[in-house]
């Protein structure tokens, strides 16, 4: 039959679990190459209304809105759909943009990227096989400030023209 110290000795302890790999999620901080923490965005993510960071940024999800890291990179990955305003140091396009995008040091629209929208950065890429509507804007922050002064100069006064036909009033 059975033995009685069996019934009334306590289970045995279970043996320890193999630790447990947690993948990242929708959104989550990553270093980068570079040693610096980036953030990540991930498919499955949503965001609408005003996104801003101190890091470096990926997106492989959808954003509606505003996007503002002037300090850092944007990364729009294959599959992030961009519906916004996007303003950062460098932005790197692999997935679609619909939006103006500013950026202090550089755009970079690679073969598999798409931008509908005006580009203003003093240097611009655009890979042969990207996708682009808009208009590049290469001036740096000092010359447009300078471009503007002579233009505002050379501008008629409005009363020396006939409102009806442009042509001269004697």
């Amino acid at each position: 039959m059975w033995k009685k110290d069996e019934a009334v000795r306590p289970p045995a302890a279970p043996s320890p679990a193999p630790p447990v790999h947690q993948s990242h999620d929708a959104a989550a901080v990553r270093p980068s190459s570079s040693g610096k923490e980036q953030a990540h965005i991930g498919k499955s993510v949503v965001v609408k209304g005003a996104l801003s960071a101190s890091e470096d940024m990926t997106i492989d999800g959808l954003v509606e809105g505003t996007i503002e890291l002037r300090q850092n990179m944007l990364t729009i990955a294959p599959n992030g759909k961009i519906m916004a305003k996007i303003l950062a140091k460098s932005v790197v396009v692999l997935g679609h943009v619909h939006g103006n995008i500013t950026a202090v040091e550089k755009i970079d629209i690679r073969d598999s990227g798409s931008v509908d929208g005006d580009l203003i950065a003093p240097r611009v890429a655009i890979s042969e096989g990207a996708h682009f509507r808009g208009s590049i804007d290469m001036q740096r922050a000092g010359e447009k400030a300078e471009a503007k002064a002579p233009e505002a100069k050379a501008q008629v006064p409005a009363a020396s023209v006939a409102p009806s036909t442009g042509a001269p009033v004697r």
